[in-house]
């Protein structure tokens, strides 16, 4: 994969070859026999790719955008290839004239508008390091990126306005230089986006970069611990990014609708690198809350080819009737962040003919297991490991362990390093911990099953034993959803005097569903009939809603600490209820 000394019109000759043999849709096997990494030396997406190639060659939008507004009166916005080209320089341009250099560190905090694929385009040209952030930060969320990441300049339109003006002159003691502001509106102490594109030029051809410089700074949203802060370079996510356009299944042209925030890696997987490097137009909805209503119409009413959903999402969806939309231009769908349970994918098979496909990656990778277009779904696998990548199931030792068996879910990084994983992170600590052993460790348990397909047992601090039974919560949720008055649920273990644990399922309920003793018992009954005697629920709290992280994951240590101080105080929950009540 090395290529230090590639020039920049061999190394685009290296990716576009890469990417046209992916974009083809070979079968799994030929795609994961033959699918090499390109090598890549002087290098800057933005410039060589972007522009060189897809600037030149589509005819069809680069981007729609619709927001509520606009969704109601049929009306949309689009911005072509040609266009984010110029308005790309402009930017990139403008920041070099004024003095900000390539390594500098700028942090975005946007909503889901049109200029920020300006933003990101310009900012990988110019060679600067992004930062992206999502609105729903604190404000020390926001401080510690701004330090730990030496962000020089800030971006920010109405959405994260406020948030950032109220840390302006503490940001600007930790070295932020300028506050740019997107809008029309004057801003004081900020400068307006507009004029800043009005500075610059339209034409911009330099490589500025080479592939292993770092582009993109991301923050893990924190499950258990504090964000770590994830390093990817112009590589690693830019071309890195392949595996998850091969996985998607977007073709030249396509229509590609991807709900996720900015601010979060998701965003850049699918909406912006996956959209463009498959050559398809990125469809955006902006919405101020989401709606799964407004959502399907979108996708309806404005033909989406491909889609790619969280599990929330795609939870949300079967609550609606999906048969009265239309899915007529509907060709692929995946979802990606968390598993999806078997339940869901069945109900979206029936209800719209299309099978969901699912995908696992982290924000330290890309897309790196999945179900490819053409592999048999098999509903509760994760699917096969994607093409340039090589995963071990591995036990303490790194040694692989025999199927059937869980082990934690690991990438051979010797010798090389496939291109879609980080450099690295900013703890030399954090990074010894996961880089050894030639493997680089998730941090997720999994096994193989004999049919080849791997399968998902749930995060290595999630496992749980209960006598000598080791329980994953994720095979114990996908059990209770199908139940048919849960709408979520997340189970973690609760201290017991004899079993050590037993299982407790945290359970929100469907619309038309009220928490009762009635209910408790006919859940109770109903897992009795249905369930493994061992994986079975033994206390039920109802909560209106579940403790999630800002991207939407579902925070399960949040509960443990919860559980197990209850059993320590001995107290209740107000909608608790223990299998023993109801003998």
């Amino acid at each position: 994969m090395s290529g230090e000394h590639l020039t920049p019109q061999e190394s685009l000759e290296n990716f576009l070859k890469a990417r046209e043999f992916l974009a083809s849709k070979p079968g799994y096997d030929e795609a994961k026999r033959e699918f090499k990494w390109p090598k890549l030396g002087k290098w800057n997406w933005g410039v060589q790719y972007f522009d060189g190639y897809l600037a030149e060659k589509a005819t069809h939008p680069a981007v729609i955008w619709v927001d509520d507004e606009l969704l109601e009166n049929n009306d949309r916005k689009i911005l072509t290839y040609y266009e984010l080209k110029s308005d790309s320089n402009k930017l990139a341009t403008a920041l070099l004239e004024s003095g900000y250099k390539p390594g500098d560190s700028i942090l975005v905090m946007t909503g889901n508008i049109p200029e920020l694929f300006t933003i990101f385009l310009g900012l990988l040209k110019a060679g600067v390091k992004i930062v992206p952030a999502t609105i729903l930060l604190s404000h020390e969320d926001v401080e510690d990126r701004v330090r730990r990441a030496n962000v020089r300049m800030v971006m920010a339109d109405s959405a994260g306005y406020e948030k950032i003006n109220f840390l302006r002159e503490d940001l600007g003691k930790l070295g932020v230089r300028d506050f740019i502001y997107i809008g029309v509106e004057e801003r004081p102490g900020w400068k307006l986006f507009s004029d800043l594109l009005a500075a610059g030029k339209p034409s911009f051809n330099q490589v500025l970069t080479n592939a292993e410089d770092d582009a993109l700074i991301y923050f893990t949203s924190g499950t258990t611990a504090k964000p770590k802060m994830v390093f990817h370079t112009h590589a690693s996510y830019p071309a890195g990014h392949l595996s998850t356009m091969y996985w998607v299944g977007a073709q030249w042209g396509d229509k590609h609708y991807n709900i996720s925030s900015p601010g979060w890696a998701k965003w850049a997987w699918s909406t912006f690198f996956t959209a463009f490097n498959s050559g398809a137009t990125s469809m955006v909805y902006s919405f101020s809350r989401f709606t799964a209503s407004k959502a399907l119409k979108f996708i309806s009413e404005y033909g989406v080819n491909t889609l790619c959903a969280p599990p929330t999402v795609w939870r949300m969806f079967i609550l609606e009737d999906l048969k009265k939309y239309s899915f007529d231009q509907l060709k692929e769908a995946v979802s990606a962040g968390e598993p999806l349970n078997p339940k869901v994918i069945n109900k979206v098979r029936e209800d719209i003919g299309i099978t969901v496909r699912e995908g696992y990656g982290q924000t330290e990778t890309t897309l790196q297991i999945g179900y490819f277009p053409g592999i048999e779904v098999k509903p509760g696998s994760m699917g096969k490991p994607a093409p340039g990548y090589d995963i071990v199931i591995a036990d303490v030792d790194g040694k692989p362990v025999q199927p059937g068996y869980d082990g934690q879910i690991t990438i051979r990084i010797e010798p090389e390093k496939p291109m879609g994983l980080m450099k690295g992170y900013d703890s030399p600590g954090k990074n010894s911990e996961v880089f050894r052993l030639g493997l680089y460790w998730t941090g997720d348990v999994a096994y193989l099953g004999k049919d080849g397909y791997l399968y998902f047992v749930g995060r290595a601090d999630d496992v749980f034993k209960s006598s000598d039974y080791r329980i994953s919560p994720f095979e114990v949720e996908s059990d209770l959803l199908k139940q048919p008055a849960i709408a979520e649920v997340a189970v973690v273990p609760s201290p017991h005097p004899i079993k050590w644990t037993v299982p407790k399922a945290f359970i929100k309920l469907k619309p038309g569903y009220k928490a009762s003793p009635e209910l408790a018992r006919e859940l109770f009954q109903w897992a009795k009939q249905n369930m493994a005697p061992y994986k079975r629920p033994r206390i039920i709290e109802f909560v209106d809603e579940l403790p999630k992280t800002i991207s939407g994951k579902i925070r399960r240590v949040e509960l443990r600490a919860l559980e197990r101080h209850r059993r320590e105080e001995g107290k209740r929950g107000d909608s608790e209820y223990f299998e023993e009540d109801f003998k």
